[in-house]
């Protein structure tokens, strides 16, 4: 099976699985998540499926039984792989000779802290299941990271337990088709009740995911408003990532990154790490690719984002050693007020003069009631500073100083420069602002001398061994990426 069956509900997804003569395994749940056990066995005839369940929800338990966690946190990614390590393992040990032969085995497990009494929490947890897809064979693992948006306890723990079975039903129907495993994990849900903003794919069975791939849809489809991943290309969870860390982000299109990106980068950092209230050893830097940079290639806004142009850009970055940002956080002040509910610590934007006058440019804030002062209310309310690096136009050097705002909007932004939370970047190198990325990508495109160098040598080496961005070569497969679509 691999096509949506959007009209199955929570209690038949449960009782299929229950009545599939080959799935077989057990259930670990900890905190709020007791409802994804308990669906399987309100749909009836759950002894076929289930050999065991548990909830290690005491500490001391949970301690004795997964383990001391070097990060005493018990809603973490570590607790849930503890977890499907230990339970697996069991079931393996317990089970395996006596069935082995006839059965697919899983644990699905969760951690889980739902909204509490006083409603001063943030409901979140993580979910995952380990599985076989054919008897004795290798086990896969899909992980996930889930916010909880209702209002109410009751109403989280019910999000769980229809979380759990949608992702319980779809590694053992859909797995074979990730775009389709990932949309189904929403049937009899919505966003305004889970986001979704981080989930992982490995095992034999999904070797041609790429997981990065898989964080762009969470974005694109609406799952969460942004997504992480590492230089390694492995999803994170944003708020493990960014939790109590000073935050430097960068945004722009990279297509490609060229030598003003990583000027504006380095020199901006360089200014924010001299900021009295920055701790040096406590910082990470972030590049952020919106959807609607994605998007730009293209004249018709409506069109889809072309997933391999997406990925040239990401191995890129990453090969630089760059955290990567999606979001669907078209204004700044959308991005900064995501960043501060993760981390209370100062940030810091880079952001080239054009952005500058972008911000200070009303017409964007039709669609807010306060209009341009409710948007700095969040932008600027916050422990944020933007640096901005110059723009050569006409002849003529741009910076904040040169930057003149609408006469009614002067005195704030002299407020706003005063207060320091606008500043200059004051090193740069001043052959930079004779470069423009389109110009670099024609270039690239008609494969004209002495592009390489406007790029970094790492760059320009990818961009011909990969025939990049209309690079005219002769493309090696082998050294393609693997790619999953979802439908339009």
């Amino acid at each position: 099976m691999s096509s949506h069956h959007k009209d199955i509900g929570t209690k038949q997804k449960a009782l299929a699985i229950n009545l599939d003569p080959q799935i077989y395994g057990s259930f670990a749940e900890i905190g709020a998540g007791q409802d994804v056990a308990a669906n399987f066995f309100k749909a009836g005839a759950s002894s076929g499926t289930i050999a065991k369940t548990m909830s290690a929800y005491d500490m001391t338990f949970s301690d004795a039984i997964y383990g001391v966690q070097q990060v005493r946190r018990y809603v973490s990614e570590s607790r849930l792989i503890s977890m499907l390590n230990h339970e697996y393992g069991l079931l393996i040990e317990r089970l395996a000779v006596q069935r082995g032969e006839s059965t697919t085995f899983f644990v699905f497990a969760d951690t889980v802290s739902a909204l509490n009494y006083q409603k001063t929490n943030e409901g979140h947890g993580w979910m995952g299941v380990r599985f076989q897809t054919e008897p004795n064979g290798a086990f896969n693992d899909v992980v996930l990271h889930v916010k909880l948006l209702d209002n109410d306890n009751n109403m989280q723990q019910q999000a769980v337990g229809v979380l759990g079975v949608n992702l319980m039903y779809a590694c053992f129907y859909y797995y074979q088709n990730p775009p389709v495993f990932l949309l189904s994990l929403m049937d009899d849900l919505s966003n305004d009740r889970i986001q979704v903003d981080m989930i992982s794919f490995e095992g034999p069975a999904f070797s041609k995911v790429d997981n990065r791939l898989m964080s762009l849809h969470l974005v694109k489809y609406g799952f969460s408003d942004a997504a992480v991943f590492g230089p390694d290309g492995k999803n994170q969870q944003p708020s493990e990532v960014l939790y109590k860390k000073h935050t430097v982000v960068i945004r722009g299109r990279f297509r490609p990154l060229i030598n003003v990106h990583l000027d504006m980068l380095s020199n901006g950092v360089k200014q924010f790490l001299q900021e009295p209230d920055v701790d040096k050893a406590n910082l990470i830097v972030i590049t952020e690719l919106t959807l609607q940079a994605l998007k730009e290639r293209n004249a018709d806004e409506n069109a889809d984002i072309d997933e391999k142009d997406f990925l040239d850009r990401v191995d890129i970055l990453c090969s630089l050693g760059q955290t990567v940002l999606i979001s669907n956080f078209h204004e700044y002040y959308k991005l900064v007020a995501y960043l501060s509910n993760i981390t209370k610590l100062k940030l810091g934007v880079v952001l080239g003069y054009p952005n500058l006058e972008y911000i200070f440019s009303e017409e964007h804030y039709k669609g807010l009631a306060g209009g341009i002062l409710e948007s700095f209310a969040t932008l600027f309310s916050r422990k944020v500073k933007l640096f901005v690096y110059p723009t050569l136009r006409d002849g003529v050097v741009l910076n904040c100083l040169k930057f003149h705002p609408p006469a009614h909007l002067i005195d704030l932004y002299r407020y706003l420069i005063t207060n320091n939370k606008i500043e200059d970047i004051s090193h740069y190198n001043e052959k930079n602002l004779n470069i423009q990325t389109d110009k670099v990508l024609e270039l690239i495109k008609q494969g004209a001398p002495g592009w390489e160098e406007y790029v970094p040598a790492e760059v320009a080496a990818m961009i011909k061994d990969r025939c990049l961005f209309g690079y005219a070569c002769v493309v090696d497969p082998a050294k393609q990426e693997p790619q999953v679509k979802l439908p339009s």
